[in-house]
């Protein structure tokens, strides 16, 4: 047979695509695509944190107020006498921590994390923090915010904390995150290596893209693609180098939050977003809580944009 008998023999058989190499493609054209991961869910919970200089009760009812749905706990507030107290203190039986989330979920609000208030590196920590670990809940919150001092030196003591307590949140249905902190925690990368010696899945990060910029200088948008697969809530805050060093709000600041974002996009979970500065830079503290509810609720809708723009014309991770 000569050859382009050969091919008309083929072609009439459907064949000719495959010697070509086409069939192949034509193949993986019918095969179902692969999905495509599942957009991530944010919460927008602003930390009682902001109106420390007023009582709980007032830091409740402004977070409402500046529209937020969710709410987390943390870490003194000065009561009606001027006194300051811790929001919820460590010794406050579990009954306590409950009543107040049935106070927050009567206003509206759903609590989703509390502050720790005990470094890890703490002689007493691991008690301090099971202590913790029954008061969240209590109280229906999922997540413990925890995390060591600045000073390096004692990674021992927080990886022996961690290992003692993580078994004890997931038995409770908690997840004790570390955010960075400085020392041995001053990245999302150094954290990701103290995840992964503790070895248990009730110890993950809540990022602080702020604390990285701010303590040692280093790169958020760097930082955060060594150890996006940890990261299951963001405490949110900004911070700015110059004029002044000092932390901010939200897009006051030096970090790209598109660029931030942009990774943790698709993820499948559901991620508290968690405002621990909502503060202007180089103005002082508003004197008023409804000064603090005005920037509560600028700091809301500036993360609300950031994230609908990054839903509205997805962009690569970088």
């Amino acid at each position: 047979m000569h050859r382009r008998e050969f091919l008309g023999a083929l072609a009439a058989s459907g064949m000719t695509s495959a010697l070509s190499g086409t069939g192949a493609a034509a193949s993986s054209a019918q095969a179902p695509a692969p999905r495509p991961a599942a957009a991530t869910t944010f919460q927008m919970a602003c930390m009682t944190l902001p109106y420390a200089a007023f009582p709980i009760e007032r830091a409740l009812e402004g977070i409402k107020a500046a529209g937020y749905p969710h709410v987390a706990w943390g870490v003194t507030h000065k009561d009606a006498s001027g006194q300051t107290r811790p929001a919820m203190d460590v010794e406050a039986p579990p009954a306590t921590a409950a009543a107040l989330g049935r106070r927050c979920r009567d206003l509206g609000l759903d609590p989703v994390m509390m502050f720790s208030t005990v470094f890890l590196e703490e002689p007493e920590a691991a008690d301090a923090h099971r202590k913790r670990i029954a008061q969240a809940a209590a109280a229906g919150i999922p997540y413990l915010l925890t995390f060591g001092r600045t000073r390096p030196g004692e990674y021992e003591r927080v990886i022996a904390c961690l290992k003692a307590i993580g078994p004890v949140a997931r038995q409770a249905g908690i997840t004790v995150l570390i955010k960075q902190h400085g020392g041995n925690t001053a990245t999302g990368a150094m954290c990701s290596t103290i995840i992964r010696e503790v070895g248990d899945s009730g110890v993950r990060m809540c990022y602080d893209a702020g604390n990285v910029l701010d303590y040692e200088s280093h790169d958020p948008i760097a930082d955060i693609a060594t150890c996006v697969g940890d990261v299951r809530a963001f405490a949110i805050k900004d911070h700015r180098d110059w004029p002044k060093d000092e932390d901010c709000g939200p897009g006051f600041g030096e970090i790209d939050h598109y660029r931030l974002f942009a990774p943790v996009m698709q993820t499948g979970l559901t991620m508290p977003l968690v405002f621990e500065n909502i503060f202007e830079p180089l103005v002082g503290r508003p004197t008023t809580p409804d000064g603090v509810d005005a920037l509560a609720r600028r700091a809301r809708e500036y993360m609300e944009s950031v994230i609908r723009g990054l839903q509205a014309r997805p962009v690569p991770a970088a």
